[in-house]
């Protein structure tokens, strides 16, 4: 079992989510619920939390801004950005950048400050794991010049797709669909 995270990242991660509530006032309700989760006694940063835990995901980006690297989640049969456990790391950006290097293998990924993107999505019972929530919290990662990938076993495939064609995209899942008009709004923001 994890140990117990810091006590001096709870408060710092439930002072980014409330920053993040304060810019995308639309999205307040759900950063307060992703605050109430931090500030939880019981470790919300393991799996082994079924009441709902942190997950960081990897909004990632070519270094020129304009296509995101999604994967093929064996699992969930969906595509979807990179992104896992916590699994006791309370440093979620962090864990949004482990993760991408894992799923993706680009090499030089770096994550840019700030929380990007918050999603809290019901996971279903999968090999004897009952159905949970996820509290995800998104991150931007940037490709450097190499943008070459190595499909992981957790995915089936890897693409580049464009942000705009993302965004248009009535089959993709929807908050992919939320995240690619967030960066497109934040690419043509002054």
């Amino acid at each position: 079992m994890a140990t117990p995270p810091t006590p001096s990242r709870r408060p710092r991660l439930a002072e980014e989510l409330a920053g993040y509530g304060r810019r995308w006032r639309r999205e307040a309700a759900e950063a307060a619920a992703f605050i109430e989760l931090a500030e939880d006694p019981a470790d919300p940063f393991v799996r082994e939390r079924l009441a709902g835990h942190f997950t960081a995901s990897a909004w990632l980006v070519s270094a020129d801004g304009r296509r995101t690297l999604l994967v093929h989640h064996r699992k969930l049969g969906r595509w979807l950005q990179p992104g896992g456990h916590a699994d006791g790391d309370p440093d979620l950006a962090g864990v949004a950048l482990r993760e991408a290097q894992e799923e993706t293998g680009v090499a030089a990924l770096r994550v840019e400050p700030g929380i990007f993107d918050l999603d809290r999505h019901r996971i279903p019972e999968h090999g004897g794991v009952p159905a949970h929530w996820h509290y995800d919290v998104r991150y931007v990662v940037r490709a450097g010049a190499d943008e070459r990938y190595t499909v992981s076993a957790e995915s089936l495939a890897l693409a580049w797709r464009g942000i705009d064609e993302v965004a248009r995209d009535g089959d993709a899942d929807p908050s992919l669909r939320r995240m690619a008009r967030k960066w497109l709004a934040r690419a043509s923001a002054p």
